[in-house]
């Protein structure tokens, strides 16, 4: 079997000279023998792409796109979508007497591998190119529809540069004994990537008490009346699900501390997420959200990731990184404050009956013995 550098320099020097049958009929039995998931691979799948096209097989080149859209390199997948979009881009008529005619040399196809490679001394040799002579005709405008192509193209582009994939966590700790959690994973792409269904059923199997909504390119996830113990498990069972899906070594932790001030509680929370190996997702857009009882207090507000409005968090995660978030905020001992204000009417109650039975009544007394 070839090496890949022998491959590439026989379909380079195909290419280069058009002979996009021979690229075809030569690539194709070989292809598998280089993985998706190799830079050799993707190279000659690109190559085979623009070999497709040169003999208007758009059917087959899109096969071979879909391909590219299924590996793990944000870079490849980019290149891939841009393909798609050249492949399905519409077909402008142009006059015959636009085109310009190659002279074609069919010996590449015929002559062995062997003797191909000595052809690549005589590459540089001059070819000459038949030019006709008649004239090319009125330029013509562009038609009404090519404005909206672009807008359209542009828009994609926008939606495509924004980031596929955006999963957003909401924890509402606004009451202590009452936590609620709601995850939504929100996909901005025509249709949802395979993981996603993994995932779906994978809470479902997981979390069967939760409150769970499928759409078509959303999935949300809720669940009611935790206490902190639960929401940790659940929040941990979520990353742990995530990162098995994807293949890759996450972390995810929550430790709290609670501080007694006689008429005040002060609530100490410290968030861990570790997610050094999600560096090569770029289409990826994560966001953890807290809501407090009260405004938070930080440690380092300076956090250019980090939204604070009144008693809502909004935490941007930045993947590649480990991902740490400190805050704190104060609350009313309710308990204590109600107990001492019933003990202040009891005792009012009280007195205020001892000094009525003190004074006694108006109402006339009975004669004694």
């Amino acid at each position: 079997m070839k090496t890949y550098e022998q491959v590439l320099e026989i379909v380079e020097l195909a290419l280069s000279k058009g002979e996009y049958n021979f690229c075809i009929e030569f690539l194709s039995p070989i292809i598998e023998s280089f993985p998706l998931t190799s830079k050799q691979g993707v190279n000659l799948r690109t190559i085979l792409i623009t070999a497709f096209c040169g003999v208007n097989k758009k059917e087959e080149a899109k096969k071979f796109c879909k391909e590219l859209l299924k590996s793990y390199e944000y870079k490849t997948r980019e290149n891939a979508r841009y393909l798609m979009e050249i492949i399905d881009s519409p077909e402008i008529n142009k006059p015959k007497n636009w085109n310009i005619d190659f002279e074609k040399n069919s010996s590449l196809e015929k002559k062995s591998l062997n003797s191909l490679k000595t052809q690549k001394s005589n590459f540089k040799n001059k070819r000459f190119i038949n030019i006709n002579d008649a004239p090319t005709g009125e330029t013509k405008p562009f038609q009404k529809g090519f404005a909206l192509i672009i807008l359209l193209i542009l828009f994609l582009l926008t939606l495509l540069l924004s980031g596929c994939v955006r999963v957003e966590n909401t924890l509402d700790i606004s009451e202590l004994d009452s936590i609620n959690n709601y995850l939504k994973v929100e996909s901005k792409y025509i249709q949802k990537f395979p993981w996603q269904y993994k995932f779906e059923e994978r809470m479902k199997d997981i979390l069967p008490d939760a409150e769970i909504s499928m759409e078509t390119t959303n999935f949300s996830l809720k669940n009611k009346n935790l206490n902190l113990e639960s929401a940790k498990e659940i929040l941990k069972k979520i990353q742990e699900s995530a990162s098995d899906l994807a293949g890759i070594s996450t972390f995810f932790d929550i430790n709290t501390d609670h501080k007694n001030f006689i008429f005040l509680e002060k609530y100490i929370y410290k968030i861990d997420f570790d997610l050094q190996m999600l560096a090569d997702v770029e289409d990826l857009e994560l966001y953890f959200k807290i809501i407090n009882p009260n405004k938070a207090i930080f440690n380092n507000i300076s956090n250019p990731k980090l939204k604070i409005s009144k008693n809502l968090i909004v935490w941007n995660l930045i993947p590649g990184e480990k991902n740490t978030l400190e805050f704190s905020f104060w609350r009313w001992n309710k308990i204590l404050i109600w107990t001492i204000i019933i003990l202040l009417l009891m005792t009012m109650a009280y007195v205020l009956r001892s000094y009525r039975y003190k004074l006694g009544s108006d109402l006339p007394q009975l004669p004694s013995d």
